[in-house]
């Protein structure tokens, strides 16, 4: 029986506090800079251990439930425009509150437009300037791949429409075989890494002799005036951010996710036994180790994890509730955009006015990440309560109010 298009799917919304966390969790490794912890071996096997792949398996998720979400709650008759409008009022206010926070603590130069007008119009990962990509929130970089996505939604969904039940699961391995090729000709033509080592760590404060701070810096790499004085930073290695960054690679991400959507409605698939797509993202996840970075990022785990949205979704709509149906999991789904991305300026405000000209060591580094975790979750409940849910959900309300207003006697 196929599933009912729109339907409430409470799993997914728990979900996608799980992706979230995978990324704070990475953040904490990469972005939480205090001495003489980082650059010790104990940091070092930390972050051999949360290697890259940890946030970039969360931010995998969100493409892919994205389009999955987006044709699932499409509605008849939308105009590209009005559903356009929507996502813009759903990405950006949030998006700009993160901004503003980071403008107020960090030493940007506001009359140098490349260190902050790119990130802020959702622009920086176009071109393969690391001044604006690794410039002010720097995990707002998906939000380019995300506003891409919603642009090309509306005109493309009616093809994807016109798919016959049937062709699905080749319209899917299609669009499958589309994304390993475009990965492997990355891996094979465009300059950069070649190995399938953890080449990722948080950028450290090297002294011209070589040593390491003994005590946390005000800032770190990315929030230093040092790096907002530079116009360009060229990215070297271009196949990973041609694999990871650039929007158009990551587009057919989204459309595996609505084509997967389109599979779950017309009741082709029908399972409802999470264990076993759980099992294989946990397998092709372990074997991102083993891989280049090009295909370790999100290719290995696209179909484990569309498999596990899709089974989720299904067991919402016949009534097989887990934990991440429950209230408390649907809070944390809710607030976890704008917990994704508000954790970066909790994370510069802690290290500026907390931890600045102090030695941190392990614990202490373990005390700085409980102490953003519980920032950034109040941070991220108050944005979602004050900004994201008032400005969202206005316009239902009105169409609630105007769908149950008395029909005058003359109009029946």
């Amino acid at each position: 029986m196929p599933a009912v298009r729109g339907a409430r799917l409470p799993s997914l919304t728990g979900m996608r506090w799980w992706a979230a966390l995978a990324v704070f969790v990475l953040h904490t490794v990469v972005f939480l800079p205090v001495y003489p912890f980082y650059g010790s071996d104990t940091y070092w096997t930390i972050a051999k251990a949360v290697p890259m792949q940890v946030g970039a398996a969360g931010v995998t998720f969100f493409f892919v439930l994205s389009g999955f979400i987006m044709l699932w709650t499409r509605r008849p008759g939308d105009t590209p425009r009005a559903f356009i409008w929507r996502r813009v009022k759903k990405i950006y206010p949030t998006h700009l509150v993160a901004v503003a926070t980071l403008v107020l603590v960090l030493p940007v130069p506001l009359g140098k437009l490349v260190t902050w007008l790119p990130t802020t119009a959702l622009v920086q990962t176009w071109w393969p300037n690391w001044t604006s990509l690794g410039g002010l929130n720097i995990p707002a970089w998906s939000l380019c791949s995300e506003m891409l996505f919603y642009l090309t939604f509306p005109f493309l969904v009616p093809l994807i429409e016109r798919i016959a039940d049937r062709l699905l699961p080749m319209a899917i391995g299609v669009m499958f075989a589309l994304i390993v090729a475009l990965h492997t000709c990355y891996y094979l033509f465009a300059d950069g890494y070649k190995g399938t080592g953890n080449m990722f760590g948080a950028r450290m404060a090297v002294a011209a002799d070589g040593t390491l701070p003994t005590t946390t810096r005000e800032y770190g790499y990315n929030a230093d005036p040092a790096f907002f004085a530079h116009d360009f930073l060229g990215y070297a290695d271009h196949g990973y951010w041609l694999s990871y960054y650039f929007p158009l690679s990551r587009l057919p991400e989204f459309f595996l996710g609505v084509l997967v959507a389109r599979l779950v409605i017309s009741g082709r698939w029908r399972n409802t036994r999470l264990w076993w797509p759980l099992a294989a993202l946990a397998v092709s996840f372990a074997a991102t180790w083993w891989v280049p970075s090009n295909f370790s990022m999100s290719v290995l785990i696209l179909l484990p994890t569309a498999a596990v949205i899709a089974t989720a979704c299904v067991r919402d709509a016949t009534g097989h509730r887990g934990l991440n149906a429950t209230g408390p999991m649907v809070w944390l789904g809710d607030i976890s955009y704008a917990f994704y991305l508000m954790q970066y300026p909790v994370m510069v405000i802690v290290v500026k006015y907390l931890l600045a000209g102090h030695a941190v060591g392990f614990t202490g580094w373990l005390c700085a990440v409980a102490l953003c975790f519980v920032l950034s979750l109040v941070a991220a409940g108050l944005v979602y309560e004050f900004v994201d849910k008032p400005i969202t959900r206005r316009p239902r309300a009105k169409r609630r109010r105007k769908a149950a207003a008395p029909v005058p006697e003359s109009a029946r």
